[in-house]
């Protein structure tokens, strides 16, 4: 296939981000939902979220093979690796943020915020400091086919920080529709928080935020998607946003510019970097688990 089935160049400074010949490989078909990557570096695995069906799936980098690696599992949606290599996960059904610890048990580090329950915990992301950033839109609970319907009773959509010494709730971003997708800049000078608020009457956008003190504040408009909705995302070591999106992964600039497509046969909800260079890109289609190999590397979580 030519690299045309495989990429969309609409600045020419991407086309040194990837080799022409590096396809995008399907490794893994039959979710109803695949979303939340996250990558295992120490044991070259990869685990993501079928959310319908409840359960978190593995991917063994060392011979493709695909295992279940838990279930049920609260319907888990985004996850993350903490400092320590701990899996860090967002439960739709159990409206939590959850840490598996080295030893399979399960610790809770947010299920409610000033004695409200949490909506549904959707994507996460753990800073330098350890503090511990997520956000928690209504999806979980809008129907069961995420999680459990029920009415949110906190009555907003927030973004959070959590004192890893402390335990103490922050709510640090009150202004967004539906916040989905978090991460940080590689310095962490700025946060970036996806809002698919479009599904409930609000706008599709990356907001960035200026951190000032460790707090976000200087809300702007980063980038607007052009097909479908923005959803989870990471960065490379450059700054530069590699996006879920209608119809594949896009590529923006640190300046806002769009300036690349990967293509992908269905709609991506979320991507993590993998592999021993962290130069592998996995994506999360609606019903699959993608890679694809890049001229660039991501940033390290861990």
């Amino acid at each position: 296939m030519a690299t045309a089935d495989y990429y969309e160049v609409l600045d020419p400074r991407f086309g040194r981000l990837f080799n022409g010949s590096a396809q995008v490989d399907k490794l893994y078909t039959g979710c109803r939902w695949a979303e939340g990557p996250a990558y295992f570096a120490a044991g070259k695995y990869l685990i993501w979220s079928d959310i319908p069906n409840d359960r978190i799936l593995r991917f063994d980098e060392t011979d493709g093979s695909v295992s279940v690696f838990r279930s049920p599992c609260g319907n888990t949606n985004g996850h993350t690796v903490d400092r320590q290599g701990r899996l860090i996960s967002c439960e739709h059904g159990g409206r939590r943020v959850s840490r598996t610890e080295i030893d399979g048990t399960i610790t809770v580090i947010a299920d409610r915020f000033e004695g409200k329950r949490l909506n549904s915990p959707n994507d996460v992301v753990v800073k330098s400091d350890g503090t511990i950033w997520f956000t928690d839109p209504t999806y979980g609970i809008d129907s069961d086919y995420e999680g459990n319907k029920s009415e949110s009773e906190i009555g907003n959509c927030n973004v959070y920080r959590v004192d890893p010494t402390t335990g103490a709730i922050e709510a640090v971003v009150t202004s967004m529709t539906r916040p989905n997708g978090i991460a940080f800049s590689p310095d962490e000078t700025i946060l970036y928080v996806a809002d698919t608020g479009r599904t409930h009457g609000g706008p599709a956008n990356i907001m960035a935020f200026d951190m000032v003190g460790g707090r976000p504040q200087n809300g702007r408009v980063f980038a607007e998607p052009t097909a479908g909705l923005f959803d989870g995302f990471r960065l490379d070591t450059a700054g530069r946003i590699w996006t879920s999106a209608g119809d594949g992964v896009h590529c923006y600039d640190p300046d806002g510019t769009l300036i690349g497509k990967v293509k992908v046969p269905e709609g991506v909800a979320n991507v993590a970097w993998g592999g021993p260079k962290r130069n592998i890109l996995y994506i999360c289609g609606t019903t699959s688990l993608y890679a694809v190999r890049l001229m660039v590397n991501g940033v390290k979580l861990y």
